[in-house]
């Protein structure tokens, strides 16, 4: 645990004054994303960045069509902007759809103090027990005003019945992914059983960040199958959507690519503003996932054929252990000679 943490303290730390490029990359990287598979490579340029899709980091089974991983480009997109921004270096935003890259272009100002810059190395996804409490209506205007990106709109439930319609749709989900094998071996072969797994790997669902026992790698892959079960995860859905303040529900004006980025451009700020309140979240996306239950859902929500792309629970609680990151270098594309 020493070296884990010792990596994580470095990989967190707040950036210093006039941070490098390099540096600036390495607050992007800590943007959230599927499975924490960090499906990202980075240019970097002298007045810019471009970010890439990695599609030898694809989930194909739980995200056939990259709809979570161009989520997470936006994400990482945001980070690097704001960053940018609070350093004195406004952007400019571009996706291009042939390519599938974006463009962040970046400018000079005057360097600007911003709350969502200092979340960033704090911001987490707490897979746990909510305190339940109500959050404050001022707090939740301003989750909103956060989350506003052109394009994408937002709902927050904090209705208890509501939420309850919400957890029906999650265990009809649920319980045909944990039918799906093929579901089931792909999550455990993003599962890190122990520190010195997910040290070595730095990508990955690092159990101990979940709550899970930490356990030698090979127990783990042994017996992964022996306590992930329908039951018992249905049961811990349940107590983790009651414990919950509310539910955040991201939806794309349209289902491609340059949504998608949207929709994770907007969830990240959502989740920075989170983070500045002390508001832990962590992603129901099961729901989404299953195109059976995704289709009824919107017709619930009044999205008549819209995609919902983002479902999120949000409350307060205690921080959990965090997970790692690859390290720049690993993100970082050779420059072109």
């Amino acid at each position: 645990m020493n070296e884990y943490d010792t990596a994580l303290k470095a990989l967190r730390a707040p950036l210093p004054s006039n941070p490098t490029m390099q540096a600036l990359v390495r607050f992007a990287t800590l943007a959230a994303n599927g499975h924490n598979t960090q499906p990202w490579q980075f240019a970097v340029g002298e007045s810019g960045f471009r970010i890439v899709p990695d599609f030898t980091r694809r989930t194909p089974i739980v995200d056939p069509d990259d709809h979570h991983l161009f989520c997470s480009l936006g994400c990482a997109a945001e980070n690097l902007m704001i960053a940018a921004k609070a350093n004195g270096h406004p952007s400019a935003f571009d996706f291009d759809e042939h390519t599938q890259n974006i463009h962040i272009d970046l400018t000079s100002a005057p360097s600007r103090d911003d709350p969502l810059y200092r979340a960033i190395p704090l911001r987490q996804s707490t897979r746990s027990i909510y305190d339940a409490r109500d959050i404050a209506p001022a707090e939740l205007k301003l989750l909103e005003a956060a989350a506003k990106i052109e394009g994408v709109s937002m709902q927050i439930i904090t209705d208890v019945h509501k939420r309850e319609t919400v957890m029906d749709y999650l265990i009809q989900a649920n319980s045909a992914q944990m039918d799906n094998a093929a579901f089931v071996e792909e999550l455990r072969n993003w599962i890190r059983f122990n520190p010195a797994q997910a040290l070595a790997m730095r990508d990955g669902l690092y159990s101990k960040a979940a709550g899970s026992p930490v356990v030698p790698t090979w127990i783990g892959e042994r017996m992964f199958g022996l306590f992930f079960k329908k039951v018992s995860e249905t049961k811990k859905y349940i107590a983790q959507i009651r414990s919950s303040s509310g539910i955040a529900i991201f939806i794309g004006d349209k289902a491609d690519k340059t949504h998608w980025i949207k929709v994770g451009r907007s969830f990240q700020r959502f989740a920075l503003q989170a983070t500045v309140f002390g508001i832990r979240h962590a992603h129901l996306n099961q729901i989404v996932e299953i195109p059976d239950v995704r289709h009824p859902f919107a017709n619930w929500l009044g999205a008549g054929d819209l995609r919902p792309d983002l479902i999120v629970r949000f409350g307060r609680a205690p921080p959990m252990p965090m997970s790692l990151r690859r390290p720049t270098s690993a993100v970082i594309l050779p420059p072109m000679q």
